[in-house]
């Protein structure tokens, strides 16, 4: 169905966005709709703000750990030996 058979469309109206990198996104909304004030930036992903001067900074992305990284933050070397001591005596039949 084209444009001309669908009727009239709705006032539009269309906003700027920058990001960190400046990179400019412009996307339409309805004239009375909310604008929102961040964008995700089509070209990096990064949040976009309508201050090209002061764009909104990138989020941290934390990397991704194992179980045993976290492990090994709440548990020192020595914790570590004394589970296993247990753990292994138990499977022998000690305890």
């Amino acid at each position: 169905m084209g444009e001309a058979e669908r009727g009239e469309s709705a006032p539009r109206t269309r906003i700027s966005f920058w990001c960190a990198n400046k990179h400019e996104t412009r996307p339409s909304f309805a004239a009375e709709a909310a604008i929102p004030d961040t964008w995700d930036c089509p070209r990096c992903g990064f949040p976009a703000g309508q201050d090209e001067h002061n764009p909104p900074a990138p989020a941290r992305n934390e990397p991704y750990k194992t179980h045993l990284a976290y492990v090994r933050e709440r548990r020192t070397d020595a914790d570590g030996e004394a589970i296993l001591a247990e753990a292994l005596a138990k499977l022998r039949g000690e305890i």
